[in-house]
């Protein structure tokens, strides 16, 4: 069997800042790509000799109310071992806030050194997503989670922590080690730390003493030199950072060094560096005396026990959740890069990149200049929205970097003339609509939507007067609804005709990751799980196909035909796209449709993150992205977009690979849209050139009916294209810049017409759909966090 490995392509947009200006209008937030990056540093807990003290235990951590929630996948850990640690845990709850699960994944075992008690790393790094203090920095997955208040990658743990198996540890759970014994739960304490994100993840060449920190983190830049530079600001590699890690840092935080009486802790940084030690923890000259702060100094010894982060290091913590003051400029700024000016409604988004000299040059602010008023605004980061302007009147701005030293040359933007947006009416005020999708319900629209606040599933149906809401599942109750969150990805058909119609909402347990399936047939609901609740994970290479309990949360799309219904959907587990059919009998078979081989036009690739079907008589196909290749930064650059189509419930699949990697198109992907219209049934997703990876730069299309080339739309005046992607006709709605937009879809090639639909920023790019209500076209998405009806 060869291992599989989950790649799912993932691109979001997050609000990073609010920016002050100098208009009357108010200036708009900051958004910027959220990043990713695998984490590979880790922080050690040394063995050291025997204990000159021994800390009393303070009130330990499960009698404290919980901030935070950890969920332990423990590996070969024993009963009492187990115990230590859950203590350890519980002591993090109790000084960690957070709303978003931290998962942990532990493992007991032995280390590359007898002297090694414990290690630790953070799941993952992030930069540039929602609230984030600075996006030029990288955070800690559990950190960037709590700040985020999302779930930045629900397919890796937060933390990743060992045990030395082979230590001499005490294994009787009473918190009194003799004079020859470690506590583990002390190390479970201080492992804990470095994973939330008391870690550097600098390091040091010996040979040439070289210092090397190419995504400095945000702890990183509050480790500070005697001089005042930031440990991040320093040129990597160079033997400048190399003296700067084996010679004095402190703490610059200020929550940190209020707790220490207003002096700068000191970092542990020995003349001879130590991997997994040096800056990674505070110093062990001054805090190994400390009872309360000496939790995170490099060694543990024999009989030392500690049950609290203690207040420096929890101090230190909170400092992390803060933007680092800034460090000390060495250079006059460059001007900033690839600036730009979109279309807005009486405004326009100005997007800029980040100055050559960035690191060296510590910008304090930008100036966007107004060419054509002379006005002028102050902001931290890009893109800034500038409103206050007259649409069809053309613009053109200045922007220039500014630091202690000066200030950057400007760069001027491409004109832009604002244009109106479409009109807007509010549906459902309380719902975000994270995931939107529509159909026509005996004669009339219906649209299914997600609640996030709530985290439940609802439907509105327009009565010809009215619209009708209705909570589908996600607040318990009866007939099979559930408690847990159902505000995931969601799919919707309808069977039968006229007014005997039944209405088939797919959607997702997203505590479960269990796919579920509710029916209305206009008076009431049924409810029942289609797969996801098995008895065990299905390996992909068993033909017959049974259900799994696998996580199938990720994605679904339904298409219902005379023979019955079917239902595609991601098995996260192991990157395979896999099918649901009931038929006459009533009970639902299984199938694997793509992802688990090369013959017979099938792929090997990470397959259904994104997909979308429909069903034209008999005939069902179903659009899927497919990656083929990511790099270490866990950045797609390699992924097409396939195509499966079978005729009623056959088990015989015909393949087609509609775009691939090769010529300007190194990823498709990102999004897909499958659409039924006039003209036939429309294929739509996104594409990235190498040098944009990972933003897709162009939306590329499809009709069913021929096998021509992709038709390519190309969107500069308004933004880089992101999802939803949906088609009406011959208009396509997608995300521009966090907004929505809609394109004219031209046959033959010709030029898209490209309108702005909502000038609203949003936290994420929206979802969205279309319905009809008394004979007048409406796109429904989610604009400023309300459900809203727009039309031209």
């Amino acid at each position: 069997m060869h291992t599989r490995h989950r790649f799912p392509i993932r691109i979001t947009f997050a609000l990073a800042a609010i920016l002050a200006g100098l208009f009357t209008a108010p200036s708009a937030p900051a958004l910027s790509l959220f990043y990713e990056i695998p984490s590979t540093t880790w922080g050690y807990t040394y063995a050291s000799g025997p204990s000159a003290h021994v800390t009393s235990p303070p009130t330990a951590g499960a009698n404290l109310e919980r901030q935070s929630t950890f969920i332990v996948n423990y590996n070969n850990f024993p009963a009492w071992a187990k115990t230590d640690v859950q203590a350890a845990i519980d002591v993090w709850s109790a000084n960690f806030s957070s709303t978003v699960p931290i998962s942990v994944e532990a493992t007991w075992g032995k280390s590359s050194s007898s002297a090694i008690l414990g290690s630790a790393r953070p799941g993952n790094y992030f930069s540039s997503f929602k609230n984030a203090p600075d996006s030029t920095l990288w955070y800690p997955s559990a950190l960037a989670n709590a700040i985020a208040g999302e779930d930045l990658d629900p397919s890796s743990p937060e933390i990743v922590i060992q045990a030395n198996s082979d230590a001499s540890w005490d294994p009787r759970n009473d918190g009194t080690p003799t004079k020859s014994e470690y506590d583990l739960e002390s190390v479970f304490i201080h492992e804990l730390g470095h994973g939330l994100g008391f870690l550097s993840t600098s390091a040091f060449d010996p040979y040439f003493k070289f210092g090397i920190l190419d995504q400095p983190t945000v702890f990183d830049a509050y480790a500070q030199t005697p001089d005042g530079r930031r440990l991040s600001d320093i040129q990597s590699p160079s033997r400048e950072l190399g003296l700067a890690l084996t010679n004095t840092l402190a703490w610059s935080g200020p929550l940190g060094t209020a707790t220490n009486n207003g002096i700068k802790p000191l970092l542990y940084t020995p003349s001879r560096y130590e991997i997994g030690s040096s800056i990674s923890h505070l110093d062990e000259a001054t805090f190994s005396a400390s009872s309360f702060n000496s939790i995170m100094t490099p060694d543990l010894s024999f009989g030392e026990v500690f049950r609290s982060p203690g207040p420096l290091l929890i101090a230190m913590l909170d400092d992390l959740r803060n933007k680092p003051p800034a460090g000390l400029s060495s250079a006059v700024p460059l001007p900033p890069q690839n600036a730009a000016a979109l279309v807005g409604d009486r405004s326009t988004l100005i997007t800029f990149g980040l100055p050559a000299n960035v690191r060296s040059a510590q910008i304090a602010e930008y100036r966007i200049k107004n060419e054509k008023t002379g006005e002028e605004i102050a902001a931290s980061g890009s893109p800034v929205l500038i409103s206050g302007l007259k649409n069809g009147v053309s613009y053109s701005f200045s922007i220039t970097a500014k630091n202690s030293l000066g200030q950057s040359d400007p760069v001027l933007t491409n004109q832009v003339i604002p244009q109106a947006a479409w009109k807007a009416a509010v549906l459902d005020s309380a719902s975000d609509g994270k995931h939107i999708t529509s159909t026509l319900f005996r004669t009339q629209p219906a649209i299914v939507y997600t609640a996030s606040k709530t985290k439940d599933l609802k439907v509105a149906l327009w009565t010809g007067k009215i619209w009708k809401k209705i909570t589908v599942d996600g607040r318990g109750g009866t007939l099979g609804r559930t408690l847990h969150d159902t505000s995931g990805p969601i799919s919707v058909c309808t069977s039968g005709s006229g007014m005997n119609q039944i209405l088939h909402i797919f959607y997702t347990d997203l505590v479960d990751k269990d796919l579920r399936h509710a029916t209305y047939d206009g008076t009431k609901f049924k409810y029942e799980i289609v797969d996801g609740n098995g008895p065990i994970v299905q390996p992909y290479d068993q033909a017959s196909r049974v259900r799994t309990a696998s996580d199938v949360s990720v994605s679904n799309a339904c298409a219902i035909t005379a023979t019955g219904i079917q239902v595609f959907y991601r098995d996260e587990s192991q990157g395979i796209l896999l099918g649901a059919f009931k038929g006459a009998s009533g009970k639902w078979t299984y199938e694997l449709v793509d992802g688990d081989r090369k013959s017979e036009n099938r792929t090997t690739g990470d397959v259904g993150t994104h997909l979308s079907a429909v069903a034209v008589g008999s005939r069902v196909s179903v659009l899927y992205d497919s990656v083929l290749q990511v790099n270490q930064q866990k950045q797609v650059i390699a992924g097409e977009i396939r195509l499966a189509t079978r005729t009623g419930n056959s088990t015989q699949w015909s393949y087609r690979t509609l775009d691939t990697s090769s010529g300007p198109v190194a990823v498709a992907g990102y999004a897909v849209s499958l659409n039924k219209t006039a003209d036939g049934v429309i294929a739509t997703w996104l594409t990235a050139s190498r040098i944009s990876i990972p933003r897709p730069t162009q939306i590329r299309w499809n009709n069913l009916s021929d096998f021509a080339l992709p038709t390519t739309i190309t969107t500069e005046s308004y933004g880089l294209p992101t999802s939803p992607l949906s088609v009406d006709n011959r208009t396509l709605i997608f995300g521009c810049e966090s907004r929505i937009c809609a394109a004219d879809l031209k046959p033959n090639g010709g030029r898209a017409t490209i309108r702005l639909i909502s000038n609203a920023l949003g936290t994420a790019p929206p979802d969205s759909a279309w319905v009809i209500v008394n004979r007048v076209r409406y796109a429904v998405t989610s604009v400023a966090g309300k459900i809203t009806l727009l039309r031209p």
